[in-house]
């Protein structure tokens, strides 16, 4: 059995790992869809690449830097979300925002679970929510700069 110390441990060694090694972590030339994020109290900045057909997030990519919490963050998003409709990226969107600032959401949030420590550090929370913003303006098409302020 795993104890909440292990589990803590286990969780942080993941968002190490995406933070060392982002996955998806390149320019997309064929996007569809593209926004660009920034947290001014971190000095976080991303711009996050979108091919969506059919109404489906086909693939997903980043560029950018920024703190090890919005790498990590942006790294988990890109593999949670490839693949899904965007109804049900928006979806994740919304739980993803209530596990980081409210209470856990009802669904299963897979390997995303890892960054719902974040909760207990306010202000880290902007960081880790800060990839999901942009993803949210790019998908939506807003034209401006996804900003956690």
């Amino acid at each position: 059995m795993i104890g909440s110390g292990d589990l803590r441990e286990l969780y942080q060694e993941v968002i190490f790992d995406h933070n060392r090694r982002p996955r998806n972590f390149h320019a997309m030339e064929e996007a569809t869809h593209q926004a660009d994020g920034h947290n001014p109290l971190c000095g976080d900045q991303l711009t996050v690449y979108a091919r969506v057909s059919d109404g489906k997030v086909e693939e997903v990519s980043f560029i950018g830097h920024g703190c090890a919490i919005s790498t990590a963050s942006a790294s988990l998003m890109t593999e949670a979300v490839k693949g899904r409709p965007v109804e049900e990226v928006e979806s994740l969107f919304e739980d993803m925002h209530a596990m980081l600032t409210e209470a856990h959401p009802d669904r299963d949030m897979g390997k995303l679970e890892v960054l719902s420590g974040v909760r207990e550090f306010p202000a880290r929370v902007k960081c880790a929510t800060l990839a999901w913003h942009t993803l949210h303006n790019a998908i939506t098409e807003a034209r401006e700069t996804a900003k956690t302020e």
